[in-house]
């Protein structure tokens, strides 16, 4: 008789609790899926008295994560704590050690020592899997590991924090500003409680660092993600959005260019008609562009108890079954590393300006952008009774560089007050 997979569980929060349903929920289901029991012998959390809604009485309980990690009676350690280092790291370095595969929810990890931990995991003929870490209940590791592993990746993009999706689409519809929109994410629990994760763009950067080392082979590299939050975002630039017939999402785009490996989570415009254009609240989307398979769209929800632990128990089901995957789709030491490409293709750009109502002001704007290299396509000029009056422009393609430099010299005219806002228009 086949011997039961025996879990581990650190970080009983919301999706460590959500695993524990599963398993003992469809325990009868698991067996017949996967042809052996998938059992849970041990939990560890910070705290063992708290009410968690689910009873934890049937497990052994070990406060520290790496005794968990080391246990005999542990075939597979499930890492839900969070954080890229301290007991994550340890517990995860310490359950490859012990002989133990690991799968973790964990994208910060991950991203910033996933080299280092997938090179010790294979070394040791263990297996380290992640499919919760990218886009919650969305199957999108999966797809870049096996069904889509005779593709030549040429792009992926995606929207992949479903908190910066539903204060900007909650814009859109209530008319209310970014600061109001980020208090009611607060009341609703949405924010990380490091809130700049979120609306600053690392959370999202960390899974799009994950799915360019899948796509293009490339060892990971965080530090490479160009990152721009939503912070800057006003409602006005929403309407403005919507007036040419885009919306603006929290995009991350990988692709490999004759410079190296471009990777950026950054505000942009998209088509309102697009499939990424018409995603509304907390959903996440991928999209996955291949030689063969042309585009295909990922779609689902990014976050939250059941669709995260659902993505868990996915991996572990995996493991059950025998199927052992190394962690980026390929042996980590042939994992290369792909210079960063700063300097990304050239693309349409949409600019807000405050521009003070003097003779000349526009024409000083214009030479600014022509100096760089830059033409204008359209440019609007909105009533006002303030001194400055709000500008819109959209740009024909020219190189985030050569923006740079313009928006150097708009700083430089003294008659642009403040920063521009300036957003990429992506072309789907």
């Amino acid at each position: 008789m086949t011997k039961p997979l025996r879990l581990g569980i650190a970080g009983l929060g919301t999706v460590g609790v959500g695993v524990v349903k599963i398993v003992r929920r469809q325990a009868e289901m698991l067996e017949t899926r996967t042809g052996r029991a998938v059992v849970i012998t041990a939990v560890s959390a910070r705290d063992a008295d708290k009410d968690r809604g689910v009873s934890l009485s049937g497990y052994a309980w070990e406060t520290d994560p790496v005794a968990l990690a080391k246990r005999d009676d542990v075939d597979v350690f499930v890492e839900l704590m969070g954080g890229h280092d301290g007991a994550a790291k340890d517990a995860t370095e310490a359950a490859l050690a012990s002989g133990k595969d690991v799968v973790t929810a964990n994208k910060a990890l991950l991203a910033i020592h996933g080299q280092a931990l997938a090179e010790q995991a294979e070394a040791a003929g263990q297996v380290i899997r992640f499919e919760a870490a990218v886009a919650g209940g969305i199957p999108v590791v999966k797809s870049l590991t096996e069904s889509l592993a005779g593709n030549q990746v040429t792009r992926i993009m995606g929207v992949m924090n479903g908190t910066c999706n539903y204060i900007l689409t909650r814009m859109e519809a209530t008319g209310d500003g970014y600061n109001t929109l980020f208090d009611e994410c607060g009341r609703l629990g949405y924010l990380e409680a490091d809130p700049n994760l979120d609306v600053g763009g690392i959370d999202a950067g960390h899974k799009l660092a994950l799915l360019a080392s899948i796509a293009f082979g490339s060892k990971p590299a965080f530090d490479d993600v160009v990152l721009q939050g939503i912070q800057r975002i006003a409602i006005d630039d929403i309407r403005h959005a919507a007036d040419m017939g885009y919306r603006i999402k929290l995009l991350g785009v990988a692709q490999r260019t004759a410079r190296g490996l471009e990777q950026r989570m950054t505000p942009c415009l998209v088509p309102a008609n697009s499939p990424l254009g018409q995603l509304e609240g907390g959903t996440n989307m991928v999209v996955i562009e291949g030689d063969a398979v042309e585009q295909v769209v990922l779609r689902g929800p990014g976050a939250g108890e059941g669709p995260t632990a659902s993505a868990v128990l996915g991996d572990i089901c995996d493991l059950a079954r025998g199927l052992r995957i190394t962690t980026f789709g390929q042996p980590a030491t042939t994992l290369q590393e792909i210079p960063a490409a700063r300097t990304g293709l050239p693309a349409p750009y949409y600019l807000r300006l405050a521009l003070q109502d003097k003779p000349g002001a526009l024409a000083k704007v214009a030479t600014a952008l022509g100096d760089a290299g830059i033409s204008i396509d359209r440019m609007r000029q909105y009533s006002h009774s303030e001194p400055t009056a709000p500008v819109l422009i959209v740009t024909h393609k020219c190189t985030s560089a050569a923006l740079d430099i313009a928006i150097d010299a708009l700083a430089q005219t003294s008659v642009v007050d403040g920063a521009p806002v300036a957003l990429r228009i992506e072309e789907l």
